[in-house]
Formats: C-alpha cells, sequence, structure tokens
C-alpha cells in the first residue's frame, strides 16, 4: 500500500465517520419534537427564547449554507443573506404560520443537499466561508463545524425536552431513579458549599 492510498483511505475513513455521526445526531434533534404540542415545540423555554423547532428550524438554514454557498452548490431555496443583520435570529424561531412539517421537511431537504455535497466532493475540497476570520476551508472543516453546532443544539433540545415533560432519550430510567440521583447531587452540592 501506498502513502497515496493510505491517505486517500484515511480521507474517506474520516468523511465517511462525520458524516454517519452527523446523520445520526440529526435524526436525534427530529425525534425531540415527537408526542409535543404545537405550543410545547414552539414555547421559549429560555430567556432568549429557545425552543425545539425554532432548533431545528436554525439546522435547516446552517445545512443550507455552509453545505451549499461555502462550496458553489446553492441551496435550491432562497436563503436570507448571511450579513443581513435585519433578519439574524429568525431561524432561532418559528411564526404562527410555519408549520411543524413544513419545518421538518425543510429540514430533510437541507440533510439531501448537504447529503449530495458530501459525497460530490472529497474531504479537502476547497470552500469558503465569507463569515470566518479564516475563510478558505476545506469540506473537512465544515463537516466538523456542522457536526459540532448540531450536536450542541441536540444538548439543548435534550435539557428542553426534559424541562418540558421530563423525557431523557439517553437513559431509560424510571422517575424513582432520577428523583434519587437528583436528591444525591443536590446533597453534593450542598456539601460542597459548607
Amino acid at each position: 500500500m501506498t502513502g497515496g492510498t493510505l491517505a486517500v483511505m484515511i480521507d474517506d475513513f474520516a468523511k465517511d465517520y462525520l458524516h454517519g455521526d452527523l446523520r445520526e445526531i440529526r435524526e436525534v434533534m427530529v425525534r425531540k419534537l415527537d408526542g409535543l404540542s404545537e405550543y410545547d415545540v414552539r414555547r421559549p423555554l429560555t430567556t432568549t427564547g429557545t425552543n425545539l423547532l425554532g432548533l431545528v428550524k436554525h439546522l435547516t438554514l446552517t445545512e443550507s449554507r455552509y453545505f451549499g454557498e461555502v462550496f458553489g452548490r446553492p441551496f435550491p431555496a432562497p436563503l436570507p443573506r448571511w450579513d443581513d443583520l435585519a433578519v439574524r435570529g429568525a431561524d432561532l424561531w418559528v411564526t404562527e404560520h410555519e408549520t411543524r412539517a413544513g419545518i421538518v421537511d425543510g429540514y430533510r431537504r437541507a440533510w439531501e443537499h448537504s447529503d449530495a455535497t458530501i459525497a460530490a466532493l472529497p474531504v479537502d475540497a476547497p470552500g469558503h466561508v465569507p463569515w470566518w476570520p479564516r475563510p478558505d476551508v476545506m469540506l473537512f472543516n465544515v463537516l466538523v463545524h456542522v457536526l459540532t453546532e448540531t450536536n450542541r443544539h441536540a444538548g439543548h433540545a435534550d435539557v428542553l425536552r426534559e424541562q418540558l415533560d421530563g423525557s431523557v432519550e439517553t437513559a431509560q430510567r424510571d422517575a424513582a431513579f432520577w428523583e434519587d440521583r437528583r436528591a444525591e447531587i443536590e446533597r453534593a452540592a450542598k456539601a460542597a458549599q459548607a
């Protein structure tokens, strides 16, 4: 095996691994909406208005932009300009005229577009992110960034969903277990304070 062949194998492995993780965490984001009312998926649960459906809407714009215009492969639907301050943050919440189905469908369309970009380009394909301090990037950088961004918002979604109905996807435990765990953590916090 030559050095060049090994490098291609490592590049392909890295791209496939990151892409696989991205596919998995996308599904987690959508599952966070399951079984909740229209109000609960939209309601602001933090002082800044963070809400579950808004996170999905935000990730739609994230994927559309990063795997679209960054690589000269524009998303087929119009996107707000990245430097338009008047619309900044509008992707983090959902109006009463937007539907859950429409938001989720838009996210899935963004996945298809992103997946096509990822499949078509080598991991070292050049891209340009004008809003980054070091704007010249490779597909690898963008894969890592979008995976990190999606995981970060999935963590937010975990906390929001737990606030809404106590649902915790990562561990299948009963309410008594979590009540005991919380009490144990509370005791430790108070002991540390003393």
